[in-house]
């Protein structure tokens, strides 16, 4: 039998779409006045009432100015700004589908997603105009489709684009009737380890559903008059989206917004702000349990971190906590469910360490092998889930749809995962990146956590690479010293004999060492293995520790 939620079930009403569920409701426990955004860079902040007046006006600018319909697509391409939610949430009153993308990514993959998506219009930066141009001219956007983000500059600077302030209407138009169950909020594209990035399309019903099955769990425990959250988190990753920008305006926290993530900048800000949470992926939480820096200045308003979007070990847990005495809980997630899957609540960070929390409310799971057959409790085996939050289907792609779910409906994560006998669940590792050495599994993220937690290792990745000799594939370390620490031959041994003490003989580092200057990853945290397994393609496979 699949598991059922922990969590007390919701109501979650079917016909309310996201921008009435942040603006419409009148259940708020704070004042239209409380501020909710704030950029640490400029300290120009925005209250509750100031973000709904102004998207208000957004949309009702699509629609008067530009004649917005339903279903009309509003492409992202911009690191984060207190705007982006106006704008988000403007276009979403006016009927429209928002598709965020990465700022990093390249004219050509920004041009697949605006043609794939047939964006209408796009949203960027000053410094991000030639990329943005370059994609929109390839997509044939026209150019005063490319809407401003930033300070309004003198109309010569940049005659051809508008300035999203230039949109803005007070004109009395009518929201238009939207089918929430069906109407899609959000399209957000899988990062495309495999092939071309695939749209999730996400309607208002899985996000006001996941909004609501967040708030009545994860929300609960920050108190919206003394809430203050740290957002480093990319806003065009659903992470970032709903647990920072939708969950901070739903209940009223104040989100201190940094552009991207600059520890420095970040530690500025905890300190200046008095920052209470934070949501972050494993790499900030490296870098507050490993760098000197966090040691000059006063993190002492800092309750909790919350990390997600890929594995924590225990390590990094019990690093953090040695240093600044601050608990470190888990999440989980997926575009594909909204974003929230599972949360930790604070009393159980410890004793439940290494988990990341039960599924959230009105869901259900199944953990099943490689047949689709459930395993026994404890057991390892694929994520499988149901729920009000999750995705419909990859957007004009029926048949990866299809692959995605089972035939009783349960969405196939790819995840690995065991649930303990309390009903938290403990992520092992992706599916597709766990390592067969003899036919027996390897996790990277175990060997990874082992390598973190050495005194002399800031980061490690680990791959599977062929051996030939052994017909196989063995685990290869790519690990990243301290500065001041030399990465010879010795090192490497010693890592290697580390890991080989804290795990079964089918786990040791039968592919060796190499020490590198960085570990590849996403702008969410995720380790990017698939860059290393090019690299190690063209370097010697042989056994051993080899640097």
């Amino acid at each position: 039998m699949p598991y059922q939620s922990t969590f007390p079930p919701i109501n979650i009403p079917e016909d309310l779409d996201l921008w009435s569920l942040l603006f419409q409701d009148q259940k708020r426990d704070f004042p239209v006045s409380q501020v909710i955004l704030t950029c640490a860079e400029t300290e120009q902040s925005y209250t509750w009432r100031d973000i709904r007046d102004a998207s208000l006006k957004f949309g009702q600018g699509l629609q008067t100015n530009w004649g917005w319909k339903r279903g009309d697509v509003l492409a992202f391409y911009t690191p984060n700004s207190i705007d982006t939610p106006i704008l988000t949430l403007g276009a979403l009153w006016a009927g429209a589908t928002i598709s965020p993308a990465n700022p990093l990514y390249t004219p050509e993959e920004l041009f697949f997603q605006l043609r794939d998506s047939n964006a209408k219009a796009l949203v960027t930066q000053p410094a991000y105009l030639p990329t943005a141009i370059s994609a929109a001219r390839k997509a044939s956007l026209p150019l005063n489709r490319i809407i401003l983000l930033g300070p309004k500059q003198p109309t010569s600077s940049f005659p051809e684009f508008t300035h999203f302030t230039s949109l803005f209407s007070s004109h009395s138009s009518l929201k238009p009737l939207l089918t929430p169950q069906s109407d899609i909020a959000f399209l957000v594209y899988s990062s495309g380890t495999t092939g071309l990035p695939k749209g999730v399309s996400l309607t208002h019903t899985n996000m006001v559903s996941n909004l609501l099955q967040a708030a009545s769990t994860e929300g609960l425990q920050w108190p919206s008059s003394s809430s203050i959250q740290l957002g480093i988190l990319p806003f065009f990753h659903i992470f970032g989206l709903t647990c920072s920008v939708l969950l901070s305006i739903y209940s009223g926290w104040r989100l201190i917004v940094l552009q991207r993530f600059d520890l420095q900048k970040a530690l500025q800000a905890i300190q200046r702000y008095k920052i209470t949470f934070a949501y972050v992926p494993p790499p900030v939480i490296l870098a507050f349990g490993k760098d000197p820096l966090v040691d000059q200045y006063d993190l002492s308003s800092l309750k909790c971190l919350h990390s997600g979007a890929a594995p924590l070990t225990k390590e990094l847990t019990l690093a953090v906590w040695d240093r600044l005495k601050v608990p470190v809980k888990q999440g989980f997630g997926l575009s594909e469910t909204s974003a929230v899957v599972c949360c930790q609540m604070i009393h159980e960070w410890k004793e439940f360490m290494g988990s990341v929390g039960k599924i959230m409310p009105n869901m259900e799971a199944k953990i099943v092998d490689e047949d689709g057959k459930e395993v026994k409790e404890g057991e390892s085996g694929e994520l499988w889930l149901k729920g009000p939050n999750v995705f419909k289907g990859y957007f004009k792609n029926p048949e990866k749809t299809k692959e995605a779910f089972s035939e009783d409906g349960f969405f196939k994560t790819g995840d690995v995962f065991k649930r303990d006998k309390e009903g938290n669940f403990y992520c092992v590792d992706r599916l597709k990146e766990l390592i067969k050495y003899n036919g027996y599994p390897v996790p990277p993220a175990e060997l990874e956590g082992i390598l973190i937690g050495h005194k002399d290792v800031a980061d490690a990745c680990v791959i599977g690479i062929e051996d030939k000799t052994l017909a196989t594939e063995v685990p290869r370390a790519y690990v990243v010293l301290r500065n001041g620490i030399k990465g010879d031959e010795t090192k490497a041994q010693e890592l290697i004999n580390l890991v080989a003490t804290k795990v079964a003989p089918h786990k040791k580092l039968r592919g060796g060492i190499r020490f590198v200057d960085q570990v590849p990853k996403s702008p969410s945290g995720k380790v990017l293995r698939r860059l290393m397994r090019d690299q190690a393609k063209k370097e010697d496979r042989s056994t051993g520790a080899k640097l």
